[in-house]
C-alpha cells in the first residue's frame, strides 16, 4: 500500500509554541476577579478527625470561602474503580496528604495564611506500612472490609510436574521502589462557572469525559452542567489519570460564583500525586537443559496505599504479563494488593508491567547462566509468537513482535560488538557490562472494559478539515499522528487538518489518553470519520458539478472533478451553503478476547506492543556509582505513524526506564514522605542520556490503523532490567532490588 503521510517523520504542529513558551497549559491560565484555593491536609498518617473548626480562616481577611465534608453537595468520596477515597475527609484519615478541608481567597498569601488558621482535632491510630504486615489479621484496620483490596489467583498446566521435570530451577525474591511521575506541570488549573449554568475545570487530565461523571456526582450536577477541558497537559504518565484537583477546584467555583485557580506545590505533589506501586515479586521459574521454560510460579504483593485507585486493575496487569514476552506453558500466580497508611499507589506508565519484567528479565539470565547458554538465544527461543498462550492461558491471536524485536536486538552493533565496547573502560577502576531485556506490554484495556474510540471530521469554511477526539495531548504527540490519519483518508495535505482534543464541550468521548490506546483506538475511529468525510464530498461535487463520482478526487493541494481543478476553499464555498455542513462521526469498538481469563476482571489484552534494550553501562568499583554510556532500542508499534514521534517516544521512556532502574525512588518512613523536591528526587537529566538509538520493527496488527498499535509504555519497560542485567554483566552483582543506587550496588560489590 502506498502511503503518503503514514510513517513520515512530520514535525508535531505544537512544537514551536511549546518550545517558545507561548503555549497555555491549564494552570498557566488565570481571570479576572479570580481566587486562589488551597487544600489543608491531614499531617498524619492514620487518626480519626474530632472536630474541625473553620471559624478563624473565615473570619481572616481576603478570605472568600472555607469548605469542609458537610459542604459536599453529592458524593463524598471518587475513585475510577472503587469510591472510596473522600473528596474532604469527615471521620478518618488514612494518609499524610488526605485532604479535610479546602478555601478560596483574594490572593495567594491569603489562602496560605488562612489554610494555617484551621484547627483540626485528630486522634491517632496506629498505622500499618508493610504491605505483608498490613495483610495480617491482627494489623490495624484502614477500610471497614480490610486491608486486602484484591485477592487474585490463576492456575494453567501441571506446575509441579513441570518443575519436576525441569534441569534447573531458579528461584528468587525481588523488591521494586516507588517513584513518581513527576512531571513538569504540577497538578492544578482553574473552575469557574458560566452565566448558562454551566460549570468548567480547566485542569490537565488524562481521561476529561470520565473526570466530568465523577466531578457531577460529587457535586450532585447533571453531567451537562458541568464541562472539562483538559488540553494541553504538561505531562501525565498516569499520574493525572485519577482525579486530582478537579473537584477541589469545581466545589470552589460553585461556593464562591467565581473563578478559581488551584495549583499544587512541587512538595504538595510529591506528597499526594500517585506513585507507581512498589511490589515485591517472588519468582520460581524452571527450564529444560536447552532452556525451553517449563514452568513458572509467581507471587505478587502489592502495596496500593491508603486507596485504591486503580490498584486492583494494575495488580491483574502485573499477572498478565509476569512471564514477560516468553512462553510458559505451566504457570501457577498469585497476587495480592493490599491497603497500608502510605502515599496511594496508582497508574504509572507501564501499569504494573515494568515490575514483573524486571523479574523476569532477571530470571532470564541466570537460567542462562546457570545453563552455559547465550542471554540472546534462550529469549529468542522462548519468545512468543502468534498462536502461542500468555501467561494466563489466553491464546495470543494477534501480531506478536518478541522474537522479531529480540532478533534486531542481537544486530545492533552494541550487542555483537559487545565485548569490544566492555574491553575499553574510561578508567582502571571501573568496568564496563552490556545487558539485554525484552518486554511485551496489552494495548488498551482489556476484556470487559468499555474502550472504544470516536472522533468527528468536519470541512471548515476556510478548506481545512478539523478533526475532533477526546483523547488529549498529554505530550505524546498523538495530535499531529491523528492529523496524520486523517490527512492520509482525505487525500488532503497534514497542514490542512485541524486537531481538537480533551474539550467535553467540544469533542466526543474517546476514552482515556491511556494504556497505549488513543492511536489504536482513536485512529481507527478517525478512519471511519474521514472515510465517510469523503464520500460527502465526492458525492457533494458529483452533485453540484454534475459529473460522476468516480471522477472526484481529493489531493494534497485541490480536489479534481473530471477536468476542473478545485481549491479547498472553492470546494468548501460549493459545499457549505445555506447552512449546510459537511461533517460525519466515526467509531471504533475494539475488539475483545474471545474468552475473559477466571477470577482476573478485565483479562485479557487482545493487542500487545513489544520492545527490547540493549544497554551499556560502566560501574565505578571505588563508589559503586552506575554510568548508562549507550542505549540501543529496538521498537515494534505496527505500522509507524510518525516516525519521529516513535523515536521520542523510545528516548523519553528509556530515560524514564533509567531513572527506576538507578536512581528514582519516593522515600516513606512511618507514612511521612521524606522525599519532597526533585532536590532529592533524582532524575536523569540531558546531561544523564547517554546516545540512545532506535530500530523499528514493524510486525503490522490487522486490526490497528493502518496497521499500528501501541508504544507509549512498553519502551519504558525493559531498559530497567537491562541495565541491572549490564550491572551483573560488569561486576557480577545482581540487582534484585531497585534502584540500583550507589548504596546498594557498593554492598553488592563488599559482599555485604
Amino acid at each position: 500500500m502506498s502511503l503518503r503521510w503514514i510513517g513520515k517523520p512530520i514535525p508535531r504542529q505544537d512544537a514551536w509554541t511549546k518550545v517558545t513558551g507561548e503555549a497555555r497549559y491549564m494552570s498557566d491560565l488565570s481571570m479576572p476577579n479570580m481566587l486562589w484555593g488551597r487544600v489543608l491536609r491531614s499531617p498524619h498518617p492514620h487518626a480519626l478527625i474530632k472536630s474541625i473548626d473553620i471559624a478563624e480562616a473565615v473570619a481572616c481577611s481576603g478570605v472568600v470561602a472555607v469548605l469542609t465534608h458537610r459542604d459536599v453537595p453529592g458524593l463524598n468520596a471518587y475513585g475510577i474503580v472503587v469510591q472510596d477515597q473522600p473528596v474532604l475527609c469527615g471521620d478518618k484519615v488514612r494518609f499524610v496528604g488526605d485532604a479535610v478541608a479546602v478555601l478560596a481567597a483574594e490572593s495567594k498569601e491569603a489562602a496560605d495564611h488562612a489554610l494555617g488558621l484551621i484547627k483540626v482535632e485528630y486522634e491517632l491510630l496506629p498505622g500499618v506500612f508493610d504491605p505483608e504486615v498490613a495483610m495480617q489479621q491482627s494489623s490495624p484496620t484502614i477500610h471497614a472490609k480490610g486491608n486486602v483490596l484484591r485477592h487474585s489467583k490463576v492456575h494453567h498446566g501441571d506446575v509441579e510436574g513441570a518443575f519436576a521435570d525441569s534441569a534447573v530451577v531458579v528461584e528468587r525474591e525481588y523488591r521494586t521502589s516507588r517513584p513518581i511521575s513527576a512531571f513538569l506541570e504540577t497538578e492544578g488549573g482553574m473552575a469557574m462557572l458560566g452565566a448558562d449554568g454551566v460549570l468548567t475545570v480547566y485542569c490537565g487530565a488524562q481521561y476529561p469525559d470520565r473526570d466530568v461523571i465523577q466531578i457531577a456526582r460529587a457535586l450532585g450536577l447533571e453531567r451537562d452542567k458541568v464541562r472539562m477541558v483538559s488540553t494541553l497537559v504538561g505531562g501525565g504518565f498516569g499520574g493525572k489519570d485519577e482525579i486530582t484537583v478537579q473537584i477541589h477546584l469545581a466545589l470552589l467555583a460553585l461556593n464562591t460564583k467565581r473563578p478559581i485557580k488551584l495549583v499544587l506545590s512541587r512538595e504538595e505533589s510529591m506528597v499526594t500525586g500517585w506513585k507507581k506501586h512498589p511490589m515485591i515479586v517472588r519468582m520460581k521459574t524452571g527450564a529444560t537443559s536447552d532452556g525451553t521454560l517449563l514452568a513458572h510460579e509467581v507471587s505478587i504483593i502489592s502495596d496500593t496505599g491508603a486507596y485504591a485507585s486503580l490498584g486492583g486493575t494494575i495488580l491483574h496487569s502485573a499477572m498478565e504479563h509476569c512471564s514477560g514476552p516468553y512462553r510458559v506453558p505451566n504457570v501457577r500466580v498469585e497476587g495480592h494488593c493490599v491497603y497500608t497508611n502510605n502515599s496511594i499507589s496508582g497508574a504509572m506508565r507501564g501499569f504494573g508491567v515494568n515490575q514483573v519484567t524486571f523479574a523476569m528479565e532477571t530470571q532470564m539470565d541466570i537460567l542462562a547462566e546457570e545453563l552455559g547458554l547465550d542471554r540472546l538465544d534462550i529469549r529468542i527461543k522462548n519468545g512468543l509468537k502468534d498462536g502461542d498462550k500468555g501467561a494466563l492461558g489466553s491464546p495470543l491471536v494477534t501480531a506478536m513482535g518478541p522474537v522479531q524485536t529480540l532478533q534486531a536486538a542481537g544486530q545492533t552493533e552494541l550487542w555483537s560488538q559487545r565485548e569490544t565496547y566492555k574491553a575499553e573502560p574510561s578508567r582502571p577502576w571501573k568496568k564496563r557490562g552490556v545487558g539485554l531485556a525484552a518486554a511485551i506490554k496489552g494495548c488498551g484495556l482489556g476484556f470487559r472494559m468499555p474502550d472504544f474510540g470516536a472522533a468527528s471530521v468536519e470541512l471548515l469554511p476556510s478548506g481545512f478539515f478539523r478533526v475532533r477526539v477526546g483523547c488529549p495531548e498529554i505530550g505524546q504527540g498523538n495530535t499531529i499522528a491523528f492529523a496524520q490519519m486523517a490527512a492520509e483518508v482525505l487525500g488532503c495535505s497534514v497542514d490542512q487538518v485541524e486537531v481538537v482534543t480533551g474539550d467535553t464541550g467540544e469533542t466526543p468521548d474517546s476514552g482515556t489518553s491511556t494504556a497505549s490506546r488513543s492511536i489504536y483506538v482513536a485512529g481507527n475511529a478517525i478512519i471511519d470519520a474521514a472515510t465517510k468525510v469523503v464520500e460527502l464530498v465526492e458525492q457533494g461535487i458529483s452533485a453540484r458539478l454534475v459529473v460522476d463520482v468516480e471522477e472526484v478526487e481529493l489531493g494534497e493541494a485541490e480536489v479534481r472533478a473530471g477536468g476542473t481543478a478545485l481549491s479547498y476553499l472553492d470546494v468548501a464555498a460549493l459545499l457549505l451553503q445555506n447552512g449546510q455542513t459537511c461533517c460525519a462521526a466515526g467509531r471504533f469498538d475494539a475488539p475483545k478476547a474471545t474468552e475473559e481469563v477466571p477470577s482476573v476482571y478485565g483479562l485479557p489484552h487482545l493487542v500487545f506492543g513489544t520492545n527490547a534494550h540493549v544497554a551499556l553501562v560502566e560501574v565505578d568499583t571505588l563508589t559503586g556509582q552506575v554510568e548508562v554510556l549507550q542505549v540501543s532500542a529496538v521498537s515494534d508499534a505496527g505500522r509507524v505513524i510518525n516516525l519521529q514521534g516513535l523515536e521520542g517516544q523510545s528516548e523519553g521512556g528509556t530515560v524514564m526506564g533509567m531513572g527506576y532502574a538507578l536512581t528514582e525512588d519516593i522515600i516513606i518512613d512511618q507514612g511521612m514522605v521524606r522525599t519532597l523536591n526533585f532536590n532529592n528526587y533524582i532524575i536523569p537529566t540531558a546531561m544523564d542520556t547517554p546516545p540512545i538509538s532506535t530500530t523499528v520493527v514493524e510486525v503490522v496488527e490487522k486490526t490497528g490503523p493502518f496497521g499500528a498499535k501501541g508504544v507509549g509504555e512498553v519502551v519504558c519497560i525493559s531498559i530497567t532490567p537491562a541495565i541491572t542485567n549490564a550491572i551483573y554483566d560488569a561486576i557480577k552483582v545482581r540487582v534484585t532490588e531497585l534502584p540500583a543506587t550507589i548504596e546498594r550496588v557498593l554492598a553488592g560489590l563488599q559482599g555485604v
